[in-house]
């Protein structure tokens, strides 16, 4: 088997921010409706989180369950750990309806970080920085490409698609420029 890489080589900008690639990093898709008998547990086996309530994400010790939609929940832990995790899902989930998969290789994250970081993403985010407190998750644009960002120490970190992974970091190295 070959060693997991991220899209870009772990691609790095410093400009008046850092803009750098994070990964590889593990992600599942948990789709399930809020409520479903074994979620809590089937969410904290995978991550070590609670599930998280509308528009939050919760991070501990280099994993987070973010909420994605009223439905969807995107898992982040360590790449090795996916398997596992999948697998500590369906036994939690067995009796109800839900869908777990793999989207390590779907994903790009990137960090934006620095004092100035809040003004990169905002060249680029339709999103009210002052308004985003730490524990929140976005579901918006990054220039013309879908994006979920939310705040990370002194800065941001940013999922897209991996098929966008080059023009992400591309405009955000140029609003950091």
């Amino acid at each position: 088997m070959s060693d997991p890489v991220t899209p870009l080589a772990n691609a790095a900008f410093d400009g008046f921010a850092r803009v750098a690639e994070i990964g590889p990093l593990g992600m599942v898709t948990l789709r399930a409706k809020p409520g479903l008998p074994g979620l809590a547990k089937a969410v904290k086996a995978a991550t070590g989180c609670a599930v998280p309530g509308p528009r939050a994400i919760i991070e501990k010790a280099g994993r987070a369950a973010a909420w994605m939609s009223p439905d969807e929940y995107l898992l982040i832990l360590p790449r090795g750990d996916v398997g596992k995790a999948l697998a500590d899902i369906a036994r939690a989930l067995k009796d109800g309806h839900h869908l777990a998969v793999e989207v390590s290789d779907a994903r790009a994250v990137f960090g934006v970080t620095g004092a100035t970081a809040d003004q990169v993403i905002a060249r680029l985010c339709p999103v009210d920085l002052a308004a985003l407190p730490g524990g929140e998750l976005r579901r918006t644009r990054l220039a013309q490409v879908a994006c979920a960002l939310w705040r990370d120490g002194q800065g941001f970190t940013i999922v897209t698609f991996r098929s966008v992974a080059r023009y992400a970091f591309d405009i955000l190295a140029n609003a950091a420029r």
